[in-house]
């Protein structure tokens, strides 16, 4: 079932009872959740409120309701199950939007050290002649769901660091996300990923290192996001800021794995990475990081990774604008699915040689 919202009419955000946000999707049925949905005078957009809303760390911004995420109605307007561009995406409020978990509270925000940093060159910063004034979409993706995760502690500070530099930060949170499936597209989960991944303009991935590579719970977020949603391309012409944690001594394979992924997504990987070593010694009890050449390194990687970002969104269409599409276009009349190219194949008549 895809849930969707009309582009044509605004709705409030989605609010549901916790008692009702912690009854399995699985067991309502089409009816009830049109009910549900009626009842409170909402649109049916993807039920980010059927899932766990995300820990916040002390200090952050009012908490959500228990077991409840609200729908914020910022993601782009497109059934991510299929072929279709995206829609204009409407402008809503943040507050208590689950994305923006991140963000402190005004008790904390006095000693927040992301404030004191000297940014203002990257602040100031406009490419010549650019046409795209809107704050830079960052999608940020972290691979833990330890009720302490380091990954997620770190992707917040990366987070924090944009949104002081003036991005429009969204954090996803990887639970109630299933496995990489063949029937599971119309998952609620699936289709916010992919609704977050279509509105950005950048991402940030930061994964633990666990045997030597990335996680399951980073891999399979990145799993759900294919190449093409027919015209739509969620990651091509992006940029993409990579980080690591550890456990132990510093290591660079996370890293590493990631800058092949994200080429392999056609994104534009930034040079610039951080990888933390033994990541429970560099975050305090608030789970803020604490001051070290460590932390240093984040805010370069972060003011960078802004900087691409402003350099080459304007282009990201350009960029990704290549020959044997045009070519596909002009013969096909569209781009065809890989199914598509491989079904031609096998229709293909076999040639016999003399």
């Amino acid at each position: 079932m895809a849930i969707t919202a009309s582009s044509a009419i605004a709705f409030p955000s989605l609010r549901i009872g916790a008692a009702s946000a912690r009854r399995n999707i699985s067991d309502l049925g089409l009816c009830q959740i049109r009910g549900i949905a009626l009842q409170n005078s909402c649109s049916l957009r993807p039920l980010f409120a059927m899932t766990r809303s995300a820990e916040r760390p002390e200090g952050s911004a009012a908490p959500l309701d228990p077991g409840v995420s609200q729908a914020n109605g910022a993601a782009p307007q497109v059934d991510v199950r299929g072929a279709s561009d995206a829609a204009p995406i409407p402008e809503v409020p943040e507050a208590a939007s689950p994305y923006k978990v991140f963000r402190l509270s005004e008790q904390h925000r006095a000693s927040d050290w992301v404030k004191d940093l000297e940014l203002e060159s990257a602040q100031g910063f406009q490419p010549r002649g650019q046409r795209i004034t809107t704050p830079p979409k960052i999608l940020v993706l972290y691979g833990s769901l330890r009720e302490r995760s380091y990954s997620r502690l770190l992707a917040y500070e990366f987070a924090r660091i944009l949104d002081l530099l003036g991005c429009d930060v969204r954090v996803f949170d990887p639970r109630g996300l299933p496995m990489k499936d063949e029937t599971s597209d119309a998952h609620p989960k699936v289709q916010e990923i992919r609704q977050l991944s279509v509105w950005s303009e950048g991402h940030v991935w930061v994964s633990p290192e666990q045997h030597g590579t990335i996680t399951a719970v980073f891999k399979n977020q990145i799993d759900w996001i294919p190449l093409n949603l027919g015209s739509v391309r969620p990651t091509q012409g992006r940029t993409l800021c990579i980080a690591q944690v550890n456990g132990g001594s510093q290591s660079f394979n996370v890293v590493n794995i990631l800058r092949v992924l994200g080429r392999w997504m056609r994104m534009i990987v930034v040079p610039n990475q951080s990888s933390v070593p033994k990541a429970w010694t560099e975050f305090d009890e608030r789970g803020r990081m604490k001051a070290s050449g460590l932390r240093d390194r984040v805010v370069d990687v972060a003011e960078e990774f802004y900087k691409f970002t402003l350099l080459t969104r304007e282009h990201a269409q350009f960029l990704v604008d290549r020959y044997s599409e045009r070519k596909e276009k002009r013969e096909k009349g569209r781009l065809l699915s890989q199914a598509e190219k491989e079904a031609a194949k096998v229709k293909q008549p076999i040639v016999a040689s003399t």
